[in-house]
């Protein structure tokens, strides 16, 4: 997958593209040429000595006959014509797994960072969601990125990825040059994002903590600048004292709002109806939400990705719960009716996410009375390996507090009311700009 920056003025026309803060570009060919150039640059180089936790990787499918048949045919079940087969060969741009590993241990160890391909810029911030992006919509790859064993090494790779990430080299992308955060193309898309939902015209380091006169802004890490910390004056708290109001828990884009959800329904059709005992992870808590309302919005790749407490109240519960990381429903596959691989991947598919990914689940028995037990759930999409509650059981929250944070990549998000409570007021879905955080989200009638 890929980000993509957003339209400016004064921005020569091939650095334009449809739409800013997308996990996937308007124009596709991004992603595909970049994947181009890993790819060559790998064959140039001929066969290296994987990263230990690749080679564990490449252990596990060869060692066991059901990953290996996964991994071996999910290549092979890409469709043979455009655009999936857009090398030389006429076969798909990655031609097996172990073409997969070598150019995974090509590009791990680079944080994310501009470049230019065809006629747009684009990220790559998650480089494995880029490397799968057509095999994930395989049957055979749906059934890989399913499988428990396969998730459990995937975590173990990604949680890899983000310790490099968190070291002083990965802050080496933050810098002012053509393919950095602070050049002119990222600094421009950073504050566009930052700065639409309020129509404000703040500078960076009015918006974000941060230290202009230092090196990288004072940042010690790519996820320490992924995880930036806002100014309160640039988000303040909405009616900080009336409860009825409920905050925006992330700065992110509407997607749904469901009311009258199911404990368990097929979240796995393309409907993707919610399925409030797998979201919650049967949590004993998860039946008092039967029937109620559920909100869900989109993180964008270039937003702010701390959360904040949409209400004041005693924290109940709160846990991580493992799952998938790069599972998509059948309905995108090359199986489905059309014969077509859904390329905006995962993005479309934030309903049955809600049910699988790894996601951190916050219980709170809300102050209001007219509220009472609500819940909060922050959904890792792609490469997000580590969801981070930085809250405790017991603990009273006030509405506008942090809770937690995403790390590494992009999100989704849904806040859940029991039936009965009157919540209304929610912004429109399909709205194509996000909702400030701590800002006023929705009503509740007593």
């Amino acid at each position: 997958m890929v980000w993509q920056h957003g339209n400016h003025h004064d921005i020569p026309n091939k650095y334009k593209s449809h739409r800013h803060g997308a996990w996937l570009p308007a124009d596709h060919r991004v992603t595909r040429t970049w994947l181009g150039h890993a790819a060559d640059h790998v064959d140039k180089q001929g066969e290296q000595e994987l990263l230990p936790v690749l080679q564990e990787f490449k252990d596990l499918i060869e060692g066991n006959s059901r990953i290996f048949m996964y991994f071996s045919e999910m290549w092979d079940e890409i469709p043979n014509k455009p655009p999936y087969n857009k090398d030389p060969t006429g076969n798909s741009q990655i031609r097996d797994y172990n073409h997969m590993l070598q150019v995974l241990n090509h590009v791990f160890g680079r944080a994310p960072e501009w470049t230019e391909a065809a006629a747009s810029v684009g990220m790559v911030g998650v480089p494995m969601s880029a490397i799968f992006d057509y095999a994930m919509g395989t049957p055979s790859g749906h059934a890989a990125f399913l499988d428990p064993d396969v998730n459990r090494m995937l975590k173990k790779i990604l949680n890899k990825w983000g310790h490099y990430l968190k070291t002083p080299e990965s802050a080496e992308v933050l810098s002012d040059d053509t393919s950095g955060w602070f050049g002119e193309v990222g600094h421009k898309d950073l504050m566009e994002v930052a700065n639409a939902p309020l129509q404000s015209s703040l500078e960076f380091e009015e918006m974000y903590i941060c230290d202009p006169s230092k090196k990288h802004h004072g940042f010690k890490s790519w996820d320490d600048f992924f995880t930036r910390r806002l100014h309160d004056s640039a988000r303040p708290v909405a009616s900080p004292d009336d409860d009825n109001i409920i905050a925006n828990a992330c700065e992110s884009e509407t997607y749904n709002v469901a009311r009258d959800v199911k404990l368990r329904d097929k979240f796995w059709v393309k409907g993707q109806p919610y399925s409030v005992t797998d979201m919650l992870a049967s949590d004993p808590l998860a039946a008092q939400f039967a029937g109620g309302t559920i909100y869900q919005a989109f993180l964008s790749a270039l937003s702010y990705h701390r959360w904040h407490a949409p209400v004041s109240g005693t924290v109940k519960r709160a846990f991580v719960q493992d799952g998938t990381y790069f599972s998509e429903p059948l309905f995108e596959s090359a199986s489905s009716a059309d014969g077509q691989i859904d390329v905006k991947g995962i993005t479309v598919a934030q309903g049955y996410l809600t049910a699988l990914a790894t996601r951190a689940v916050i219980f709170i028995e809300a102050d209001n009375p007219a509220i009472g037990l609500m819940a909060f759930i922050g959904v890792g999409m792609d490469e997000v390996s580590t969801c981070e509650i930085t809250v405790r059981e017991g603990q009273h929250v006030r509405k506008g507090e942090q809770t937690g944070m995403f790390h590494f990549g992009g999100s989704s998000h849904c806040l859940l009311f029991r039936k009965g409570v009157e919540v209304d007021g929610f912004p429109d879905v399909g709205r194509r700009v996000n909702v400030p955080v701590r800002g006023k989200l929705a009503v509740v009638r007593a």
